[in-house]
C-alpha cells in the first residue's frame, strides 16, 4: 500500500490533491444526461461494495496517483464541453469543495453520481444518486438527488427503488437500468415494470452499445 506524506494528506483533505483513477472526454452515457459531451474524472477509493461492480479496480484509492485537481481542470480546458462528471469508486469520500469551486471557474456545469453513503460537499448542478444495498444513502442526500438511478440485477432491485422513490422530492427523476452482465435476463420485466409504472424510466449505459469509454 502506498504511504503519503504529511503535506500529502494535507493537500487530500483539503481537496487539492485528489487519487485519479482516470480523466477522459466522451459522451455521457446513462441516465437523463445520456447523450451529452463531458468530461469524465473518476476518483479511485469506494468501501460500498457493490459484487457486480464493472469497475472494481477503482475501490483502493492507493492504487491511483494523487492527481493535482488545477491540471485536471487545465486538462478538462482542451476540449469544448463544460460539463465535467464526477464518479467513481465513490467521489463523497473526498473534499470536493474546492474541485467544484475550481470547474465553476471556469464556467462548467458540475455533475456526479454518488451511491449517497456519504455527506456530499461540493456545489453540483446535477445529482445523480445511485443507492446500493451494500451502503445506503444518508437520508440528507434524497433531498439533494436530481436523478434517482436504480441498478436492477433481479426482480428484488424493483422494490428496492421503490423503497428509495419515498424518500426523494417530487421533481426528481426516477431512473431503474439493468446491470450489464444481466440485461437479457432483467429487460423484459423492467420493460412491463415501466410500462405498468410510468412514474418510471428506462436508463441504459449507451456508451458501452457506443464502444466507448
Amino acid at each position: 500500500m502506498k504511504v503519503i506524506d504529511d503535506k500529502q494528506q494535507e493537500a487530500l483533505d483539503s481537496g487539492t490533491l485528489l487519487p485519479i483513477m482516470e480523466e477522459f472526454y466522451t459522451i455521457q452515457g446513462e441516465g437523463l444526461q445520456s447523450g451529452k459531451a463531458a468530461y469524465f474524472v473518476r476518483i479511485g477509493g469506494c468501501d460500498v461494495g457493490c459484487h457486480w461492480c464493472d469497475v472494481k479496480e477503482s475501490w483502493d484509492p492507493s492504487m491511483h496517483p494523487l492527481s493535482v485537481v488545477s491540471l485536471i481542470v487545465k486538462n478538462a480546458l482542451k476540449y469544448p464541453a463544460r460539463v465535467v462528471v464526477v464518479t467513481g469508486g465513490e467521489p463523497a469520500m473526498y473534499n470536493l469543495n474546492y474541485f467544484t469551486d475550481s470547474f465553476v471557474e471556469n464556467g462548467f456545469k458540475t455533475f456526479i453520481e454518488t451511491s449517497g453513503a456519504y455527506a456530499l460537499t461540493g456545489t453540483w448542478s446535477w445529482v445523480c444518486l445511485s443507492p446500493k444495498k451494500t451502503g445506503p444513502p444518508i437520508q440528507e442526500n434524497y433531498g439533494l438527488a436530481d436523478e434517482l438511478k436504480i441498478i436492477v440485477h433481479n426482480k428484488n432491485d424493483l422494490a428496492w427503488a421503490e423503497e428509495n422513490a419515498k424518500h426523494v422530492g417530487d421533481n426528481c427523476k426516477l431512473y431503474i437500468q439493468p446491470e450489464w452482465s444481466k440485461r437479457k435476463q432483467v429487460m423484459p420485466f423492467m420493460v412491463d415494470y415501466v410500462l405498468e409504472n410510468p412514474k418510471w424510466n428506462i436508463s441504459l449505459q449507451t456508451h458501452k452499445y457506443m464502444g466507448i469509454p
